[in-house]
């Protein structure tokens, strides 16, 4: 389909009215120069008081997925099964999409691709990923070859925000859970967020731009920030480290990758250490250009609105994502030969199996908590959950992912608990 003319009206229909759909709708009245419109707006709850005319809206999804006066279907709403069924029935009636839905796309992107190119739809989704910052475009267009080395960062506003306030206010989860709450940068129920989850979604979509790797989310090794203990921040701050959850991707030696989403430790002056509250840092590091950073808001109505813009610009000019990874070079593989450095923290010491370390560099243990810094084979993660148990937090050193376990027991490491380790 072709949408380059720029003098003929870009018709849209609305799937989603809350912050993001009326962020959207008012930002669409401020660019005259895109020449769009949305013209009929599908909403759930019709009583609802919205800032809008009301013929505007319908609940009748239909109507908008059959009327062929609609170049466009953006879907904005948080029913991932719902926004499944609206983005496919759009692409096969031949309708552009943009979403920002980033559980859809990460639970069925082979499929979208694959009816993108059956039915020569292009399919946008820039906000699915860190809302106002255009990772996805730039890892399609300007590291669309083999010497991207790494894509790394803090993806997901609401645990973000909850880590500044506890580092910043010294508040424990439960209260800094609270507080984005009340603020509105977590939902009611924050599963999804805490656990690490939405991160994963994420980490998924950018593996499928930057390597070509299609998998599901939750076949990744992830893990969130709802098992950090108050004494986990003491721990860092004591090391001179803050924590951030971050989303990585890593190419080894071998040519395959390795990624996970994980608590990490990262330096206090550090670029992801500057970023706080809501926004999202992402690291892209080339073999040519060494490291670029990429800081913009994760969240809220208008910085996820400009995704979708950007996205509605760019149809103008018949773009769409090519997938050059996967369709034009050897997809890489995912990989979980290689280590980390980590520390395992827990309510007992007990618990912790130390024979999964290959080595122990650092141990402590107070009548609050225990902590054991150490080298762990990536596969010993990916077998067993047995570190996101109720009581036991992980949390990755910066810069950890080798492939040779080349890390001594220092002269910190208690000998006994050392030799307990190596066994």
């Amino acid at each position: 389909m072709s949408l380059h003319n720029q003098k003929t009206k870009l018709n849209i229909g609305l799937f989603g009215f809350g912050v993001v759909g009326e962020g959207l709708y008012k930002v669409l009245s401020q660019t005259p120069g895109l020449n769009a419109e949305i013209k009929k707006v599908c909403i759930k709850h019709p009583d609802k008081q919205r800032n809008a005319p009301g013929a505007l809206f319908t609940i009748d999804a239909q109507q908008l997925l059959t009327d062929k006066h609609l170049d466009v279907i953006v879907e904005l709403i948080d029913d991932a099964d719902a926004a499944y069924t609206i983005v496919t029935t759009a692409l096969k009636a031949g309708k552009a999409v943009v979403s920002a839905n980033k559980k859809m796309i990460a639970a069925h992107i082979g499929e979208l691709i694959d009816l993108q190119q059956t039915h020569s739809t292009p399919f946008l989704y820039e906000a699915a990923c860190c809302a106002s910052i255009p990772v996805i475009r730039n890892l399609e267009e300007y590291y669309d070859n083999d010497l991207l080395q790494g894509v790394s960062g803090i993806v997901n506003g609401s645990t973000n925000y909850i880590l500044t306030r506890i580092f910043e206010d010294n508040l424990s989860f439960k209260d800094a859970l609270a507080l984005a709450q009340h603020s509105g940068f977590a939902e009611s129920d924050p599963t999804l967020d805490i656990e690490g989850i939405d991160a994963a979604n994420k980490l998924s979509i950018l593996l499928t731009h930057a390597y070509g790797i299609i998998t599901p989310p939750l076949s990744l090794v992830y893990s969130g920030i709802n098992t950090l203990h108050r004494a986990d921040a003491c721990f860092a701050k004591e090391k001179g480290y803050e924590i951030k959850l971050v989303a990585q991707a890593h190419k080894l030696k071998s040519g395959k990758i390795a990624a996970f989403v994980a608590p990490q430790f990262v330096q206090k002056g550090s670029q992801l250490a500057t970023v706080k509250n809501e926004y999202n840092g992402v690291t892209i590091e080339s073999s040519l250009a060494d490291k670029q950073f990429f800081y913009g808001k994760g969240a809220g109505g208008f910085p996820t609105a400009s995704a979708v813009l950007s996205d509605l610009s760019a149809l103008r000019y018949n773009y769409r994502y090519e997938y050059k990874k996967l369709r034009y070079q050897t997809p890489s593989e995912l990989s979980d030969e290689f280590y980390l450095s980590v520390c395992v923290s827990c309510d007992d010491l007990n618990r912790i199996p130390l024979g999964q370390f290959e080595h122990i560099t650092e141990w402590s243990s107070n009548p609050v908590r225990s902590h054991v810094s150490g080298t762990l084979h990536f596969s010993k993660l990916a077998e067993n959950d047995w570190w996101k148990q109720s009581g036991i937090s992980l949390i990755v050193y910066p810069e950890s992912v080798t492939e040779e376990s080349s890390v001594t027991i220092t002269d910190n490491a208690i000998p006994e608990l050392a030799e307990l380790a190596l066994r």
